[in-house]
């Protein structure tokens, strides 16, 4: 009998490597099983890559980065990235397990045990299934790759990877966690990154390209509004978002491969869910700790809501270019949160929704929970808690599949009241935490820790009598990605950006190192390491 071709669900467990070793998450029963029913086996393999995530260091690693704000000493502890991540993966547990629910039952009606079919369920089959562990182990994954101090830690090494490091493509944080699955990480054997799965591993591509494919298309070709969202609209360097470095694309393309149904540049469901799964739980979790550490304020946020809602400045009819100039007039930031969304989004956006969105939070936040301090005692505690259970249980439950989206909705979505309320809670975020002049003049520090370090160890590098001295791991992996760079240059030369030539290439092979070293650090790693390499 000839052999089965392989279908696109074996193509979806595929691992890049051979394994000759027994992996330490893969017990002799599992294997058992795994011969005997290959259902079940499909879901150690994935079990398998879920505890692989949770063994790795860099996962480790998260504990010690923050989140958004600090321990206030005031109450529980706050959000680091460990904690955040762990929420994120709750969260989309539950929404996959709805998913797969409908999944299994078209299955069994396509099987012929079941007299009703399921229409979403079919839509997740022709996407590629739907399963809850691969969602889990994309939550526990999805800001591996953050550098120390978060966003700003990106924003940073960004900039000083395009303006003095000569990398084209910059550095991002999406790029930089799938590279650490499948470049730095590793098992202890013989290949780099963790061997994941091919459909854990497209799980986490938030934005499925690299930088470089949307350079030089300019607004005229596509505008804004129908670009997947996170592209951007910058010609001139690319994508804004992009879940891949150019050293890694050809490996985002193969694992992109075995989910053939997809729309171009859509994400996986999976991915889809951890995707929603972070931003409820961004935009709800956080606001815990901003409450109890004292940064949100009654007054700023009820004022800016109810000066929304009643117009009290007239402002809904001025100029967009004027209210920029009146930001802080209470009202005028959530009317042109309404008009970016609305110019970004018109596919979802819709004024009454907003306001309904405006009215619901500032009730709930503005009106209720902040009215009363939290002082870290039970009763302020269990306030907290309703509002974050409330929300939590209200979003994850508003999930939309669709077989054709649109381009920047993606197959699986929010529902629009649903959109619109994650939309103002984030703003919440934005507008009367992130804008504070305190957290902002430690954002100015944090820079300047980051700027030393990378110019820090570039200088040390070119010493020619003290180079050799430089930590073990930049040396090494210094080697390792030049190598990469100049057998992607003789593989996939339209792959490269920037300089082509023999120098450039040597130094982004180092440049790539060099940062890739210094976001592996901790925060506090980071400020240790500056201060010993700038003060001794």
């Amino acid at each position: 009998m000839p052999a089965r071709p392989p279908s696109h669900e074996d193509h979806r467990l595929q691992r890049r490597h051979s394994e000759s070793i027994r992996s330490q998450h893969r017990s002799a029963a599992e294997e058992a099983a795994e011969a005997d029913a290959k259902g079940r086996g499909e879901v150690h393999e994935y079990r398998i890559d879920l505890e692989r995530l949770r063994f790795s260091p860099y996962f480790g690693r998260l504990s010690a980065v923050t989140q958004v704000v600090p321990q206030s000493g005031v109450g529980p502890i706050m959000h680091n990235r460990l904690t955040h991540s762990l929420k994120v993966s709750a969260v989309a547990r539950v929404i996959a397990a709805n998913l797969a629910a409908r999944l299994s039952v078209h299955r069994e009606h396509a099987a012929g045990r079941a007299a009703a079919g399921d229409e979403v369920g079919r839509t997740l089959a022709h996407l590629g299934g739907c399963d809850t562990i691969v969602a889990q182990a994309a939550a526990h994954a999805h800001d591996l790759g953050h550098p120390p101090f978060g966003h700003l830690g990106e924003r940073v090494l960004d900039r000083l990877a395009t303006t003095e490091l000569g990398l084209d493509e910059g550095f991002e944080g999406n790029a930089q966690t799938f590279r650490i699955l499948t470049t730095l990480d590793t098992l202890g054997l013989d290949f780099p990154g963790v061997n994941l799965t091919a459909a854990v591993r497209a799980s986490v591509l938030k934005y499925p390209w690299t930088r470089g494919l949307w350079k030089g298309v300019e607004a005229e070709q596509m505008p804004v509004e129908d670009r997947p969202r996170g592209v951007g609209l910058d010609p001139a360097r690319g994508a804004v978002k992009f879940s891949a470095y150019a050293l890694e694309a050809e490996e985002m393309d193969e694992v992109r491969a075995a989910f053939p149904n997809l729309e171009h540049g859509a994400q996986t469901v999976d991915c889809a869910i951890m995707d929603l799964a972070d931003d409820i739980a961004y935009a709800v979790h956080d606001l815990d700790d901003f409450v109890r550490a004292g940064v949100l304020q009654h007054a700023p946020v009820a004022g800016e809501f109810h000066a929304w809602l009643g117009d009290s400045g007239g402002f809904r009819d001025g100029r967009t270019a004027d209210l920029d100039r009146q930001w802080r007039v209470p009202g005028v930031s959530l009317e042109l949160l309404w008009r970016r969304a609305r110019t970004k989004d018109p596919w979802i956006a819709d004024r009454e929704f907003f306001a309904d969105a405006v009215d619901r939070i500032s009730g709930e936040l503005g009106d209720d929970l902040l009215t009363r301090p939290y002082d870290g005692g039970v009763e302020a505690e269990r306030a907290v808690s309703s509002f974050t259970r409330r929300w939590i249980e209200r979003l994850r439950s508003a999930v939309v599949v669709e077989a054709h989206p649109h381009v920047r909705g993606g197959h699986v979505h929010l529902e629009q009241r649903a959109w619109h309320e994650v939309l103002v809670l984030k703003f919440v975020h934005a507008r009367f935490v992130l804008d504070l002049p305190d957290i902002a003049q430690a954002q100015r520090g944090q820079a300047r820790v980051l700027e030393d370090l990378v110019r820090g160890f570039d200088a040390w590098l070119d010493d020619p009598h003290d180079h050799g001295r430089a930590p073990r791991r930049l040396l090494e992996w210094i080697d390792g990605t030049t190598q990469a760079v100049f057998d992607l240059r003789s593989r996939r030369p339209d792959l490269l950006t920037g300089d082509g030539g023999e120098a450039a290439l040597r130094r982004q092979g180092r440049s790539r190192a060099i940062l890739d070293y210094v976001a592996s650090m901790t925060d506090q790693q980071a400020l240790a390491t500056h201060a010993s390499i700038t003060r001794g």
